[in-house]
């Protein structure tokens, strides 16, 4: 079934705030825990959330899946990273082969990692792969719009289908990551336009380019905006002219996770920019999400100062690919295993005074 604005529509108008009684209750219980009220910091947050997103007082957040989206980005053929397009590919069959950064941490937290192809450029296969191709990676937005709307609103159905694949199967918890060459200048420029940022201030070095080659991405953002700025006033028409297919399949997961009242994971500076797309569709999706890291991309800290939103971890990290959004549920998980099984002073017998 094509993905439509009508599609998108009905989905937007069923994701429903977070259930406050169950927050209450959950607050409740956390104070009552053998432990001062409130000593175990984000962790009481982290749990108490869970509880509202899921609603109940025991939460289960034990079957973790991180959806993995790849997509090609022709800006690249401006010069904006310093590693050739050709990477893409090949570190989709890394991640099949479960080599990568993502697969390790996802091994180490206990985590499923799913790979879709929403967007290489060149013809990919392998087993495991999720064969999802809107297009074979979106043109240069220095030139043009990045994409049509109509590809955007299917790439976005590509993130809601993979994500509702993935409750279906039992997933309790989602995680975002993603994989394209080049996509931190498209997810800057979804910042500059929704954030109403400088490029000079949001964009960052990637793959770790020179100075030279920073003012260079800088100047091809501008350009790429002062083009399509017809296109961008809107949060949909922004992810079109000048976004990315993963980009937009990200953000679609993370509207399915919201109107399934599943908590999902948001990784780094790229998956920030699904997400911004995302709260700027709908503002209530941000109560099922949990940011993973601050990245070590400039802009990070400047995205979440705007969205008053705070990271679960600062670690340096600039990998994307899902390392982040693996960490980051284990956090998540000690917080629902603190309300699940720590014991109340009633239960312990303890007299608090």
């Amino acid at each position: 079934m094509s993905f439509t604005q009508d599609t998108l529509d009905v989905l937007l108008a069923d994701i429903k705030p977070l259930d406050q009684s169950f927050m209450e209750q959950a607050q409740v219980r956390l104070d009552n825990l053998t432990k001062p009220p409130g000593s175990l910091g984000t962790l009481e947050t982290v749990a108490q959330k869970i509880c509202g997103i899921l609603q109940t007082l025991t939460p289960d957040v034990s079957r973790k899946i991180i959806l993995t989206f790849a997509a090609d980005h022709g800006v690249t053929e401006e010069g904006v990273s310093s590693v050739p397009q050709e990477v893409t590919r090949q570190m989709v069959f890394n991640f099949l082969r479960g080599g990568a950064g993502v697969n390790v941490l996802a091994r180490h937290v206990g985590a499923e990692v799913r790979v879709v192809d929403v967007g290489v450029a060149s013809d990919v296969q392998g087993d495991g792969l999720i064969c999802r191709k809107v297009r074979a990676g979106t043109a240069n937005f220095a030139k043009g719009q990045a994409m049509a709307v109509q590809e955007a609103l299917a790439a976005i159905g590509v993130g809601v289908e993979a994500a509702r694949q993935a409750i279906e199967d039992g997933a309790k918890i989602l995680g975002t990551g993603e994989m394209g060459i080049g996509n931190t200048t498209p997810s800057a420029a979804i910042f500059a336009v929704l954030l109403g940022l400088s490029p000079e201030s949001i964009t960052g070095r990637g793959t770790g380019i020179d100075d030279a080659a920073l003012e260079h991405k800088i100047a091809i953002i501008k350009q790429g905006l002062k083009l399509n700025s017809t296109y961008c006033h809107t949060p949909l028409g922004t992810l079109a002219a000048v976004g990315g297919l993963e980009i937009a399949a990200i953000c679609g997961m993370i509207l399915e996770a919201a109107r399934s009242r599943i908590p999902v994971v948001v990784d780094g500076f790229i998956s920030s920019a699904g997400a911004l797309v995302a709260l700027k569709l709908c503002e209530k999706t941000a109560d099922f999400c949990f940011f993973s890291h601050m990245s070590a991309e400039q802009g990070h800290r400047l995205f979440f100062e705007k969205i008053g939103h705070s990271p679960l971890l600062d670690l340096g990290m600039r990998l994307g690919e899902g390392t982040g959004a693996a960490l980051a549920m284990s956090i998540i998980e000690g917080g629902v295993k603190v309300i699940n099984e720590m014991a109340t002073f009633d239960e312990a017998g303890v007299n608090a005074g």
